[in-house]
């Protein structure tokens, strides 16, 4: 899709649809005052828009829409007006969720070519802000993946989108915006992509592809490191959970400025496990499906370095995603097996369905290796976290720095991807106390997801975050921007993140 920056007279583009921004009123009886472009184009159709005000039809209520014909009065085909809600109440999300519902309900209407304004007057929102959060509530609106479907179902294709600034010295500033949206976009699409692939498809083979695409593309340093590759670097936790797999394992490390030593140093780590049956501790055969997700942290570090890597950003950044099976192979690991990680602690296995903190945990003591100035992994970890902030609502955070856990707390309310601090004491490490080894890799029911935090940071020697991401890979209902299937979360909260760094 081509999206262009105009200071045009939003009335005056020949385009198939026109989106203009209405605010709900504040008065008695609460109506809208046409206020902008919305004021501008109503004047032109000769108070169309001001008649379905005052006969109640419209009352720019969030994410309502309504749709005029302007027959000929001018040259846009159809004016899409959407409800902001009340200004005083608005944010960066209420842009997105707005832009979202105008441009599907453009789609649906199979508009091509497209042109919105922006709100105006909004306190404490700069327009670049503003630009930024309609493009990609509409952009993110308007993903689809590419099922391998013969009737593939797609809906129509929006072509173009133009963005209709207030005036000609804005444009250079929103045209800035626009590159960093498309590789924001970008990044969320590919780990969409992932996500929704079928496990068949999306193996640890398939993301070491991926990572090599980024790497050409990006001009990254990369290694996969295979078994033989992991063994070399006593990674017993790594391999246990890959013992039973029948895909080969793959240790996927990207690097941006490898070659930079005058740069902070930022490590993502993302689990990757492509599909999680529980091993021999196997799950109930109910939503196993849903266990292709279980690998939406490693899609979503792959998705954020190529969004790192498109632009170019000033910093150090190391992508690692630790990427196998879980499966209850003849070869697979046991309850009561203990192995030994590549830091030298030993794992007391309670639960083979406890894997993803054990792939994670060499991952993390492989991370040391760069002095990072920090380190964050994301992890479809526990369900135990679904329970305590709710699916689709926020992931846990656990943080051993108080100013790496203000930042992505403030990243997350920016970009509404948010995360919710839970505590990460010592008193949780009673639940994975071992009378054979260093510590259990479960800590039971209660508590599920403080033990598993209190049992990763046992593999961390730096400045670290734990984001259980469980409940937010996956949606199972369309949601604004937020599409049914694998919804992207935690590219642009890392990119927030790292762009603010």
């Amino acid at each position: 899709m081509k999206i262009t920056v105009t200071a045009e007279k939003i009335h005056e583009l020949e385009v198939d649809a026109i989106v203009l921004p209405l605010f709900q009123g504040d008065g008695d009886p609460e109506k809208p005052v046409l206020e902008g472009a919305a004021a501008t184009v109503d004047q032109v159709l000769d108070g169309a828009i001001g008649d379905m005000i005052a006969l109640g039809d419209l009352t720019g209520k969030a994410c309502e829409i309504v749709a005029v014909y302007p027959r000929h009065a001018i040259r846009a085909r159809r004016v899409i007006i959407v409800g902001l809600g009340k200004k005083d109440g608005f944010d960066l999300e209420g842009a997105r969720q707005a832009a979202a519902s105008a441009i599907r309900r453009a789609q649906e209407l199979h508009a091509r070519d497209i042109a919105t304004a922006f709100p105006d007057g909004v306190t404490g929102l700069s327009t670049s802000a503003l630009a930024q959060a309609t493009l990609e509530g509409a952009l993110l609106a308007l993903y689809q993946y590419s099922a391998p479907k013969q009737d593939s179902g797609k809906k129509s294709e929006v072509e173009t989108l133009t963005l209709v600034t207030a005036g000609e010295e804005q444009r250079t500033e929103i045209e800035a915006v626009v590159k960093t949206v498309e590789a924001i976009v970008a990044g969320v699409s590919l780990t969409r992509d992932l996500v929704n692939m079928p496990p068949n498809v999306a193996t640890p083979s398939k993301l070491a592809e991926v990572a090599q695409d980024i790497a050409a593309t990006c001009n990254m340093k990369l290694t996969v490191g295979d078994r033989e590759w992991a063994a070399a670097h006593k990674m017993g936790a790594f391999l246990a959970v890959a013992k039973g797999a029948g895909e080969q394992p793959k240790f996927i490390v990207l690097e941006h400025n490898a070659d930079r030593t005058d740069l902070d140093t930022l490590v993502l780590v993302g689990k990757g496990i492509t599909f999680d049956t529980g091993g021999i501790s196997i799950k109930p055969s109910e939503h196993m499906s849903d266990m292709k997700s279980d690998m939406g942290g490693a899609a979503a570090v792959l998705g954020t370095m190529k969004t790192v890597g498109t632009l170019n950003l000033p910093l150090h950044v190391i992508g690692i995603t630790p990427c196998t099976e879980n499966m209850p192979d003849a070869n697979a690991y046991r309850p009561a097996d203990v192995i030994t990680a590549s830091n030298g602690k030993t794992i007391e296995i309670i639960s083979t369905d406890a894997e993803g903190r054990l792939i994670l945990a060499d991952a993390l003591v492989f991370a040391q290796q760069y002095n990072p100035n920090a380190v964050i992994d994301l992890a479809t970890l526990t369900g135990a976290c679904v329970v305590a902030l709710g699916e689709g609502v926020a992931a846990g955070l656990f943080c051993n720095d108080d100013g790496l856990r203000e930042k992505l707390v403030a990243s997350g309310v920016t970009v509404h991807e948010r995360v919710w601090p839970l505590p990460l004491w010592d008193d949780y490490k009673k639940f994975i106390k071992s009378t054979v080894a260093d510590m259990k890799n479960s800590g039971g029911r209660f508590g599920g997801v403080g033990s598993s935090a209190i049992f990763l940071k046992e593999f961390t020697s730096y400045p670290w975050a734990h984001i259980d991401i469980a409940g937010m890979a996956l949606s199972d209902k369309d949601n604004a921007y937020v599409l049914t299937g694998g919804t992207g979360y935690g590219v642009r909260l890392l990119v927030d993140f790292l762009l603010h760094w």
